[in-house]
């Protein structure tokens, strides 16, 4: 197996709330007794090239086949950009099958310094942001299996995320979350212009925070009333105490509307540093 270009961090023993196979040398011989259940998953980091193949096949599937989007052929069957080779992969496992059912990747400092940016700086000025970044990652490409997309998987990312930054001494995640275009069998950007606008009045972070679109979505031209709620994974960054940091760009590539977010450890609210184990 190829060892990774950049240096990788330790694999993360969390404790999982659907069960996990990280266990305790004194249950060891006891849960080899017992049969794994079935929803039982594993969270570590990618420690060589070959894992983080596996999770750049789970997002052609999610973002290529499922969303649509426009992905360049570098491999077949596996999306792949510029960013990937300098990024720490963050992989849930099914327990029995090993396969990949959910990743994330992480852009620490020292790696945003070497590739020049971060993946957000591409979609959005983030000028205001600048004297955070040395305690500062970007997380992207987050996707989760259709067939996994429940309660635990998404826990055990972001407990495995917690658990990072609190290793690493790191205080602000930031990164761009999408809103699908096509809303009831449509591509337009109706619903993203209505999720901004309903969004902005309560999640909106202070000004000093604010980033600008480099390819804004035309909010005035579209219908911004209509009833809609955000995704999943957007509700949870803002029960996490997220903020959104402006006005939605324009992802032609992957044809959705992308908001800045912004999650700082400290505004973490109580019951999740609980759940995370957040001191």
């Amino acid at each position: 197996m190829k060892e990774l270009p950049s240096p990788t961090f330790p694999i993360s023993q969390i404790s999982l709330p659907r069960g996990s196979l990280h266990q305790s040398p004194q249950n060891q011989n006891a849960a080899s007794q017992t049969k794994i259940s079935k929803s039982a998953i594993e969270v570590s980091w990618a420690k060589h090239q070959d894992e983080v193949r596996e999770a750049q096949r789970l997002r052609f599937e999610v973002f290529g086949k499922e969303m649509g989007a426009r992905l360049p052929e570098t491999v077949p069957g596996h999306d792949i950009d510029l960013f990937d080779d300098y990024c720490e992969h963050l992989l849930v496992r099914e327990g029995v099958s090993g396969a990949v059912i959910g990743t994330y990747r992480v852009l620490t400092p020292a790696q945003a310094k070497r590739v020049g940016g971060t993946y957000t700086d591409t979609e959005f000025d983030l000028t205001r942001l600048r004297f955070m970044r040395e305690r500062m990652v970007e997380l992207g490409r987050s996707c989760v299996h259709a067939e996994h997309r429940h309660g635990g998987v998404i826990l055990a990312l972001w407990g495995a995320l917690f658990e990072f930054m609190a290793r690493n001494q790191l205080d602000t995640m930031i990164g761009c979350a999408s809103i699908p275009m096509l809303h009831n069998g449509i591509i337009s950007g109706d619903a993203a212009a209505s999720m901004w606008k309903q969004l902005s009045v309560s999640n909106l972070a202070s000004i000093e925070f604010h980033a600008r679109p480099r390819l804004p979505l035309p909010i005035e031209e579209l219908d911004s009333d209509l009833p809609v709620e955000p995704p999943a994974l957007i509700r949870g960054y803002l029960r996490l105490g997220a903020k959104i940091l402006g006005a939605p760009a324009w992802d032609p590539d992957f044809n959705t509307a992308d908001l800045p977010m912004m999650m700082q450890v400290k505004d973490l609210p109580n019951r999740y540093r609980k759940l995370f184990a957040v001191t």
